[in-house]
């Protein structure tokens, strides 16, 4: 059995929500924009998780000209935020899932690379401008994979490492829950497969939100499992 958890931290963007197309189409339009090189939507992928600057460095890591590196950055932002004209839609199960844990009594987080103005807009287009205990977000503190983010959520929330879950769909969000000392859960579902996380050690992978409902909540009501868990590392 594993620990009884305190706090579950979320990724947002590829977790939470279903925006990975709008990432990739914006980043798409954003190299376009700044008369840079075209990436595969594979190589996109594999960086979303991370802040925008150390995005760029990841994608173009020989541009040495701050202005167009600032540029890019611009024309993604104003380039995802047209295209969220109609917000990202939740994946299915994750609004009753969270509704669900916080009646269970976990303290809830969101550890995102996207920036605070990004995060508070989808916040409330959910309604869920109060619902976390604390949010944090890349352009306030280190870019995932640095633990930071997470250490000052548990800061903030007063838990151990070792009582705390972080749950996300990219290499980033696992590397830097292990970075932290903390457990994870692997999301298949969001920017990357479940092959392609497996190798950080999740506490446990899923293809759906559900299935992270019916691992958690028993936990928090009942002294054992009340149901088999689907992939839980010994």
């Amino acid at each position: 059995m594993s620990p009884d958890y305190q706090l579950l931290i979320f990724d947002w963007d590829g977790t939470l929500v279903n925006s990975i197309g709008r990432i990739v189409t914006a980043l798409h339009r954003a190299a376009h924009d700044s008369d840079l090189p075209p990436r595969s939507d594979a190589e996109l992928r594999a960086i979303i998780g991370l802040g925008l600057p150390e995005v760029v460095v990841a994608l173009y890591p020989d541009l040495n000209d701050a202005d167009v590196a600032h540029r890019y950055c611009r024309s993604y932002s104003e380039h995802y935020l047209a295209l969220e004209g109609t917000p990202s839609v939740l994946f299915p199960g994750v609004a009753d899932a969270m509704k669900a844990f916080r009646e269970a009594g976990y303290q809830l987080a969101v550890a995102t690379g996207k920036g605070r103005h990004g995060l508070s807009r989808v916040l409330a287009d959910q309604g869920w401008t109060d619902f976390f205990d604390i949010t944090r977000c890349a352009d306030e503190t280190a870019s995932k994979p640095a633990p930071l983010m997470l250490e000052q959520i548990l800061a903030h929330c007063g838990v151990p490492a070792e009582r705390a879950l972080m749950v996300g769909d990219s290499i980033f969000d696992l590397e830097m829950a292990r970075n932290a000392g903390m457990d994870s859960v692997a999301v298949g579902y969001g920017a990357m497969s479940l092959d392609a996380l497996a190798g950080y050690g999740p506490r446990l992978m899923i293809e759906h939100f559900s299935e992270l409902h019916a691992w958690l909540v028993p936990r928090a009501t009942q002294s054992t499992l009340g149901m088999s868990e689907h992939v839980e590392r010994a």
